[in-house]
């Protein structure tokens, strides 16, 4: 007796203003981008065309076209994390030579019908969102939807239309993008609270499965009859923690005096807080790295560059640095509506 494939679709959430970064990775089916290498392909873009106009004939750097773009910072990513339309392009380009063309561009819906076309990126102001066609049915995959709403093969054309008449600008990638998820290997490409099985949405359930209330995701990874993984003595490796775990935990790190922090050993982010607590940030880099911009509860705005290799968890422990821990001024409320973005 053979068993139906089962599908599962990725669905992140809005965080901040990163919808970009969403919509690329919902379209892709992936955590594949984060919002450092965007921001890394923003400042590549931003140098690039910093040095297209070095070379005019009007005074070149001294030219005042050249000063007045130099003076308005990045044009392909904003203080809030907005990305431009040409970052999202670079990073599909580059990671899987996809292109995203405009699908009002000359000849696109001419040799294709809208429903053979297995993706779309919509773009209305400062808002991304992807549609992706997952098992031959499409979802609406909206950052700030609750969770993937299905769009029929009836009403996609429709849908697109009425998208454009709200101002919206459709993109899309008309195949080769990555299949779909079918099994738990191809699950560990993303986040598992963003996971939601195909089915339970078909079937409009209100409580519809994702991969973080699978009683089955565990079975054959080495657990134990308790839930606590083998031999680890229940902690899980900080690379297995999410952003928004690791964000917590330095938090936490920051509300905490140091004996509390090293004697803690029943949890994996009391280990995070540990790294945090105890991470050498270094110096800031003379030349090069990344600049990041970070805004502290009280609008104070700090600038700080960090070298290009650096885990987001350096970050972490320079804003933990600034906070209640080592200043005794902050509130955890505080810290927690802290933001950094990266800034050119």
């Amino acid at each position: 007796m053979s068993t139906a494939k089962q599908y599962w679709i990725y669905h992140e959430r809005q965080d901040a203003l990163l919808c970009g970064q969403h919509a690329l990775n919902n379209l892709l089916q992936a955590n594949e981008f984060s919002a450092a290498s965007l921001a890394e392909i923003a400042s590549q873009l931003d140098q690039m065309e910093l040095a297209y106009m070095s070379q005019n004939n009007e005074g070149g750097v001294n030219s005042k076209d050249y000063l007045k773009r130099l003076a308005e910072g990045s044009g392909n990513v904003d203080e809030s994390g907005n990305f431009s339309i040409e970052v999202l392009r670079s990073a599909l380009m580059a990671r899987h030579s996809l292109e995203l063309p405009n699908i009002r561009q000359q000849g696109i819906l001419d040799k294709i019908e809208i429903t053979e076309i297995e993706g779309f990126i919509c773009n209305r102001s400062s808002h991304w969102f992807a549609i992706r066609k997952v098992n031959g049915r499409f979802w609406n995959l909206n950052s700030t939807n609750e969770r993937p709403e299905l769009i029929s093969h009836f009403k996609l054309a429709a849908e697109m239309e009425a998208l454009q008449n709200q101002g919206y600008s459709v993109f899309c990638v008309l195949d080769r993008l990555p299949p779909p998820c079918t099994n738990e290997a191809m699950m560990d490409q993303g986040l598992p609270q963003y996971w939601w099985k195909e089915s339970d949405l078909l079937q409009g359930k209100s409580n519809a499965m994702t991969r973080n209330e699978d009683p089955w995701k565990d079975v054959g990874s080495g657990r134990r009859l308790d839930g606590k993984p083998e031999n680890s003595g229940g902690h899980r490796p900080v690379y297995e923690l999410s952003e928004e775990e690791q964000l917590q935990a330095a938090i936490q790190a920051s509300m905490m005096d140091s004996s509390h922090v090293y004697n803690s050993r029943h949890s994996s982010l009391d280990r995070f807080q540990q790294e945090i607590v105890s991470m050498d940030i270094g110096d800031e880099p003379a030349n090069g790295g990344a600049r990041v911009q970070i805004r502290m509860p009280d609008g104070k705005r700090l600038i700080r560059k960090f070298n290009g290799e650096d885990p987001v968890r350096v970050i972490y422990a320079f804003v933990a640095r600034r906070s209640k821990r080592w200043e005794g001024i902050r509130t955890k409320s505080e810290v927690s509506t802290t933001r950094f973005v990266p800034v050119y």
